[in-house]
């Protein structure tokens, strides 16, 4: 996703996305590990995704 659509998310909404995130980031760690997926760049862009959500939420926070 970009920025743009996690800006208009709602706190509630962010955390709440960022807690699928990061069980699909642990989905896809051992299913790269057991060679299920074939594809390694969703990983980093779960990753990313993770990244820009934790910095909305930090930026809230903050202010």
């Amino acid at each position: 996703m970009k920025i743009k659509e996690f800006q208009t998310m709602s706190q509630g909404e962010l955390e709440k996305n960022l807690a699928t995130l990061r069980e699909q980031v642990r989905d896809l760690a051992f299913k790269l590990h057991s060679r299920e997926v074939k594809n390694t760049h969703t990983l980093k862009v779960v990753k990313r995704d993770i990244a820009r959500i934790l910095t909305l939420i930090n930026k809230e926070r903050s202010e």
